[in-house]
């Protein structure tokens, strides 16, 4: 029996679609869906969980800055 794998893969943080992940040559190609990743488009990764690491990264630095500024004022 042959083994299949995925050739791409949803990205959700905390029930957002972060984006797509999707195979090529060299590991796995970021493909934003919501704004706030923006910053990881076209982004090559080893696997898609490393990009599902940067991904929740992205999300708790944007969480983080949104509470310090909530505090500040």
């Amino acid at each position: 029996m042959s083994q299949t794998r995925s050739n791409a893969y949803i990205i959700e943080i905390h029930d957002r679609a972060a984006g797509i992940v999707t195979r090529d040559q060299r590991g796995f190609r970021f493909f934003s869906s919501e704004r706030l990743f923006d910053s990881l488009e076209g982004r090559q990764f080893r696997s898609a969980r490393q990009a599902e690491r940067a991904a929740r990264a992205v999300f708790s630095e944007r969480s983080r800055r949104a509470n310090s500024q909530l505090f500040a004022n």
